[in-house]
């Protein structure tokens, strides 16, 4: 069994889990998870986890993303997408370069975005999409989400290219709807990339058909990244050999069981912990009673 995670450029007109669906062909093996859904017509990064990596799954959904849209200036749609219904067009003559630029920017920063109905989160455990396609609007809570900067790539009005950097649940669509909101015009999003998930980017990301071709050749392995190596931005911690016995059952330990104890260790850090062999455990906090406990085990299934 792959044990790892592999970046997949997630192409139009897949959804995440039919690149789930696919892999399980290629790879010839069950234990597959996605990091997180990507629409239909949207394309880019999904870092997809392989047997124990799929312990990563819930991890990467929280990560920070960056996605390359074009926003339609002027078109509302049922679904905010330029694959919806439209419901309204208005006239955008009258606006310039240099307001919809101040606009696009004042939307950097912390903002209330309520997620669209077409979408995959559930009301009463149904998915809102389904209720919207029985023509049902329900109504939705605003979610505090964080936009940390929108580099504006290219204006052809009505058309806008922008690089956007965001937190975790933040749906660009609707940004681009509440941006057309905001001029009074109305928008909805022409097309979506995602360039970016946590360390994964689109340049190193492979297709389908790429990643077929690799298991054929047998060099995929050079493809895959080692679930430690997600962490590497993390401290690392080494247990000294008689302390080995402890994680391996995922117990708490403390500093005399390392052997680097001279490093500084913050409260409620996380830090990657090998055993004295330098096989790789899992993830520990530091907590307060001088403990690390275990946030995520990797060792064993």
């Amino acid at each position: 069994m792959i044990n790892g995670i592999i970046n997949v450029y997630k192409e139009k007109g897949y959804t995440s889990h039919d690149v789930v669906a696919k892999l399980r062909g290629i790879l010839k093996q069950k234990k597959i998870g996605h990091t997180g859904t990507l629409d239909p017509d949207a394309e880019g990064v999904l870092p997809v986890c392989l047997g124990k990596g799929t312990k990563l799954c819930d991890m990467f959904t929280d990560k920070d993303k960056t996605y390359k849209a074009v926003m339609h200036l002027g078109i509302v749609t049922d679904t905010q997408d330029s694959s919806g219904n439209i419901l309204e067009e208005k006239e955008i003559s009258f606006l310039n370069e240099n307001t919809v630029k101040e606009k696009i920017l004042s939307f950097i920063g912390e903002y209330n975005q309520i997620p669209p109905m077409y979408s995959a989160l559930k009301v009463n455990g149904k998915k809102l999409y389904e209720l919207a396609r029985q023509g049902i609007e329900v109504e939705r809570k605003a979610r505090k989400v964080f936009i940390y900067d929108i580099k504006i790539d290219k204006i052809e009005l009505p058309y806008v290219t922008m690089t956007v950097d965001c937190s975790k649940g933040t749906y660009i669509r609707t940004l681009c709807h509440d941006i057309g909101q905001a001029l009074d015009v109305g928008a909805c999003m022409e097309h979506l990339i995602r360039t970016n998930v946590s360390v994964f980017n689109i340049e190193e990301s492979l297709k389908l058909c790429e990643i077929e071709r690799l298991r054929d050749n047998g060099e995929l392995d050079n493809y895959i990244k080692k679930v430690d190596e997600v962490f590497e931005n993390l401290l690392r911690i080494t247990m000294k050999p008689e302390a080995d016995k402890l994680v391996y059952n995922g117990n708490p330990f403390t500093k005399r069981d390392i052997s680097n104890a001279d490093k500084n260790f913050s409260k409620d850090e996380s830090y990657r912990v090998y055993d004295s062999k330098g096989v790789f455990i899992g993830i520990y906090g530091y907590k307060e009673n001088g403990l690390f406990k275990v946030i995520k085990f990797f060792m064993c299934d």
